[in-house]
């Protein structure tokens, strides 16, 4: 081989090594984010996990009724006793949501088909929901932490703060693990807010020249597919909860007429048939799965949004479950939403028009965006009756990367551009005393809440199900393989008949079969069904009753006349009786030996109470909670 032929090859050899240093040291570099971004979700999921396990209080019945109670009936059929709500029964809730839930049921149950332990396998039953709803917690904080760095910059103290706020929430500590249809509409709407493309709001004014060319933006690595990616999530969270369109028609009206936007619009022709075809793409696909899962949970094809404002808003049923002041979520929800970071975020809220003067254009657009997702989903929200916290839930991941600025530059010496320096000035801590006093209050109010505030409902029914064990072992078995629940046990022994507890306290105030889980376990509670066969301010409706209002109105006379009356068919007696012990007077009144109870022979015993917390907003739950044994069955 020649001289001349050996120092080219030499020469382009070490030109390909200089071409392939950097490929090899960006590869690393990435390889080393990838690894850390990791470890991070692993320990966000480790500290959900341990969240799940500490929350044992009962909050509201949309946890249990509207998600565990038609999944444990979707799994074991319609002979497990699941209750299932009037919602169910007139198709107003999505069943992708119970579905969900169900798999996790399906996978439990199909692991312990095989071994004759149905008190383990109850346990692992009670521990599916927290396992998937604790996902779903974690995906909200890191997706809303991961937007927090594609605004602020991986590494600043505003993305960091944007995570820890996230996991010091008490509120989201209180909730986020918990299977209410907000915390999975959150996780889904936090998702889609990562995935879309905020340069549609507006790109440099120096690329003016590169916008012309209508398909430039689209032309973006992997534009396209987070536009997609968006659309779908947020088509799920709106076909879960249909108030969750207002976060996306804020963001779109936004697009359009890029009011209060800074920088060029990239918007064009073509881009905008393109977001079009996207947006009919996608919500057709989510759409059709929607319907399919609804055909198959209802036995017919129905669609739950439609049915939901028809009964909420048209029927005006909303009402029956509480009015609020047109400034609850003022006053109330965004102050126990945010509780110690209010401050920070209001102050972020009303400060979100100057924030072009401290950011990108891409920053200082998603930055305004988001407020006018907050402030025209609380003003819209604000307009009904009806309103709970949960409802405007899904802002928070909005609320955190709103005011993550103001909470990192009020408690260090960094702010959001301390990422790009070179060296980072080193973190110091301001106001350490305020910090740890907001840390404190913060722990103390979570803590209290997920362990301590109204956890009575949620042991009594452990011990319920434990007094079942006990006393009937040999009516345990149970499985999707029988789903005939009333079919004879294995030893050949008939189904129970007795009522083994009669709950005698407001509806829904407990878990019911999702936790209780043995079919043999008969139970009754009072029921509060809304006036469907009503007309909106008619006289029927206003003199309407539930079946709690007329115990509550007189329970002696109701459990006369319509519990257990002398003269008609009623109730079986209960094994034991649940009820606040406000209700103990009255019951005593009717068991007397000279009450209409009398003939019964019943004298209560009382076997188990609890403390139910420092405070309630229904005086009908104040005080202890009790289980009273009868002494009808004999063991």
């Amino acid at each position: 081989m020649s001289p001349k032929k050996t120092d080219s090859l030499t020469a382009r050899n070490v030109k390909e090594k200089r071409t392939e240093a950097p490929n090899s040291q960006g590869t690393g570099v990435d390889r080393l984010i990838a690894e850390q971004a990791r470890d991070a979700l692993a320990v966000i999921f480790a500290i959900r996990f341990v969240n799940a396990l500490c929350v044992r209080t009962f909050f509201q019945p949309d946890e249990y009724f509207q998600v565990l109670e038609p999944a444990w009936q979707l799994v074991y059929g319609d002979n497990s006793k699941a209750w299932l709500t009037w919602e169910w029964r007139n198709a107003l809730r999505s069943s992708i949501h119970p579905t969900i839930f169900a798999f996790g049921y399906f996978v439990v149950d199909s692991f312990w088909a095989s071994y004759n332990v149905p008190t383990v396998k109850a346990k692992w039953l009670l521990m599916a929901p927290k396992v998937l709803q604790t996902v779903f917690a974690a995906s909200s904080d890191w997706y809303t932490w991961k937007l927090a760095e594609k605004l602020y910059g991986p590494s600043s103290a505003a993305s960091w703060a944007v995570l820890l706020m996230a996991l010091l929430n008490p509120w989201q500590w209180y909730t986020a693990t918990r299977t209410f249809s907000n915390c999975l509409e959150t996780t889904l709407t936090a998702m889609a807010l990562y995935y879309w493309p905020w340069e549609l709001l507006g790109i440099e004014a120096e690329k003016k020249d590169e916008s012309r060319d209508s398909s430039s933006l689209l032309k973006a690595p992997g534009l396209v597919n987070r536009l997609r990616a968006s659309l779908i999530l947020a088509a799920f969270a709106v076909l879960l909860r249909p108030t969750n369109i207002f976060v996306w028609v804020a963001i779109c009206t936004l697009v359009l007429t890029r009011f209060t936007l800074s920088g060029q619009s990239p918007l064009s022709q073509k881009v905008l048939l393109v977001l079009f075809r996207e947006i009919v793409f996608c919500g057709c696909i989510a759409l059709g799965a929607s319907l399919a899962c609804d055909r198959q949970y209802f036995g017919d094809w129905k669609f739950p949004p439609f049915e939901w404002l028809h009964f909420n808003v048209t029927q005006d049923l909303a009402v029956f479950y509480g009015q609020n002041d047109w400034h609850y979520y003022l006053s109330q929800g965004i102050p126990l939403l945010c509780t110690t970071m209010t401050p920070f975020a209001l102050q972020a809220l009303a400060k979100s028009l100057d924030a072009e003067a401290s950011y990108s254009v891409t920053t200082a657009n998603t930055l305004k965006a988001l407020t006018f997702v907050v402030v025209t989903t609380i003003s819209t929200l604000s307009l009904v009756s009806h309103k709970e916290i949960r409802f405007i839930q899904p802002l928070l991941p909005a609320l955190h990367i709103l005011a993550a600025p103001y909470t990192a530059s009020f408690f260090t010496n960094l702010s959001t551009t301390d990422a790009s320096t070179c060296p980072r000035p080193a973190l110091r801590w301001r106001r350490k005393p305020l910090l740890a006093l907001a840390l404190v209050v913060n722990v103390v109010i979570g803590g209290y809440l997920s362990w301590f505030h109204a956890a009575a409902p949620v042991q009594v029914i452990s011990f319920l199900r434990s007094e079942f064990e006990r006393v009937h072992p040999e009516h345990l078995h149970f499985g999707r393989s029988s789903q005939n629940a009333t079919a004879p046990t294995e030893d050949g022994a008939d189904e129970l008949q007795e009522l083994f507890a009669l709950f005698l306290m407001p509806c829904h105030s407990t878990p019911w079969r999702s936790h209780l889980v043995y079919p043999s376990l008969s139970a009754r509670a009072l029921t509060c069904e809304p006036p469907l066969h009503t007309a909106p301010n008619s006289p029927e409706r206003a003199a309407y009753q539930d079946e709690t209002r007329l115990f509550y109105a007189d329970p002696v006379t109701y459990l006369a006349r319509d519990m257990w009356p002398r003269d008609g068919p009623g109730e079986h007696m209960a094994r034991y009786i649940v009820g606040f012990e406000g209700v103990e007077t009255p019951l005593r009144k009717y068991f007397d030996s000279a009450g209409p109870g009398g003939r019964h022979g019943i004298e209560l015993r009382e076997v188990w109470s609890t403390w139910n917390g420092l405070f309630t907003d229904d005086e009908r739950k104040s005080g202890r909670l009790v289980v009273w044994e009868t002494g009808f069955y004999d063991d």
